[in-house]
């Protein structure tokens, strides 16, 4: 349509694929980070974003809004390398001992089953890309979906998962400490993973008690390197924004907080207008 502009930008949420650290070989040791890592490295975010998204997306490393000040300026998301992927898991153990593809180690397969909320088709899209990308480095994947309510209420909140794929939003100040510090790895807590790094908790404690940005971007910039190399969250995408508006508005100006934060200062030709206010 001609007489609308589609504004596309990264929007202000990321979605992700998170396997608890009391998950059966996941623990929170350095074996536990390299299983991480390969099945991190297992993913094809580029496939996701392209086949889920249909474009409309970048992949994510972190856990803040690309552009965006707080934003690493040199990390990159994990590029998909299968072949690193099976060379972890083989040093970790495992091994395809029955010869079905599916990795063993003590005799237990690599299995889990990833969950996420029904009506997502989104989600539950990228949980099946999720389920064929890591079957061919020997993991069986499986997928159930459950309603919102109960999913975030029964499930996310008790820790009543092996591994689950769900988004959040980015806000306009970076202050993860909720999600992220480990004073919040308790039942109903954010940190829902119970992921506990000292050192982060420190940088995310001086990141939210200075108001000086400079030293806030140094802070959150080591925050996303830790993030990166521990792997508690696999991110996937931040999928764009895409709001429409009419042609005739015109002062729109484009920033990473959206379109919406100079509204008042929109404004239409009087050739254009199409309604007037009456006192």
């Amino acid at each position: 349509d001609s007489s609308v502009i589609a504004y596309s930008q990264a929007g202000s949420s990321f979605q992700s694929f998170v396997i608890p650290e009391r998950l059966e070989h996941f623990g929170n040791d350095e074996e536990g980070q390299l299983r991480r890592q390969a099945i991190s490295m297992a993913i094809n975010r580029d496939e996701i974003v392209k086949g889920v998204l249909l474009g409309q997306g970048v992949p994510a490393f972190g856990p803040f809004k690309p552009g965006s000040w707080a934003y690493h300026p040199t990390l990159k998301p994990v590029a998909q390398n299968v072949a690193a992927a099976r060379a972890l898991l083989a040093e970790a153990g495992f091994r395809d001992t029955g010869g079905d593809g599916v990795l063993t180690k003590d005799g237990r397969p690599l299995a889990f089953t990833i969950l996420t909320n029904q009506g997502n088709e989104q989600r539950i899209l990228t949980a099946t890309v999720i389920q064929s990308q890591l079957r061919a480095v020997g993991i069986d994947v499986r997928i159930r979906t459950v309603e919102w309510a109960a999913f975030i209420r029964e499930f996310v909140n008790k820790g009543r998962f092996d591994a689950v794929i769900l988004g959040w939003t980015i806000t306009q100040d970076p202050d993860i400490f909720q999600v992220w510090h480990s004073s919040q790895a308790h039942d109903g807590g954010l940190n829902f993973t119970h992921y506990k790094n000292p050192e982060l908790d420190r940088l995310l404690e001086e990141a939210r008690s200075t108001p000086d940005q400079a030293v806030r971007t140094r802070l959150y910039a080591r925050v996303q390197e830790i993030l990166a190399d521990d792997q508690p969250y696999c991110f996937l995408f931040v999928p764009y924004a895409l709001p429409v508006v009419q042609r005739r508005f015109m002062g729109i100006k484009p920033a990473l907080a959206g379109i919406m934060y100079n509204f008042d200062k929109w404004w239409v030709p009087k050739a254009l207008q199409r309604y007037e206010v009456v006192e």
